[in-house]
């Protein structure tokens, strides 16, 4: 069984930084994509970012700039900095890792840990 726990969430104010964390627990071999969603009520879970086991990222046009997403592959840990933080990123924070290899392919989510950007 694989298993995401996140850290990092809090509240900070209007151009703070959080840095948030979540590592994959179990027998995993192997995993392709590690990232990050996000969600607010009465939304869709959307896209922040998403980094590739050879490097490539992806961005959401809104955090472009402002966050940056990074692996640890041996510790199979991603990590999301996050700078000059708005009230609009205010959201529960979610970490995904998509062709997670274990004794078959599978796909996992965290819990989510929330971010709150106060004004």
């Amino acid at each position: 069984q694989v298993q995401l726990v996140e850290s990092g969430g809090g509240l900070v104010q209007v151009g703070g930084s959080l840095r948030l964390s979540c590592a994959a627990s179990g027998s995993i071999l192997n995993i392709n994509n590690m990232g990050w969603h996000r969600q607010v009520p009465g939304k869709q879970r959307e896209l922040v970012a998403t980094m590739s086991r050879g490097g490539s990222t992806i961005y959401a046009d809104s955090v472009k700039g402002r966050f940056t997403i990074s692996r640890d592959i041996a510790k199979n840990t991603v990590y999301l900095q996050m700078n000059s933080l708005k009230p609009e990123d205010t959201a529960v924070y979610y970490c995904n890792a998509m062709g997670v290899l274990t004794t078959r392919w599978g796909d996992y989510w965290g819990q989510g840990t929330q971010v709150t950007v106060s004004s």
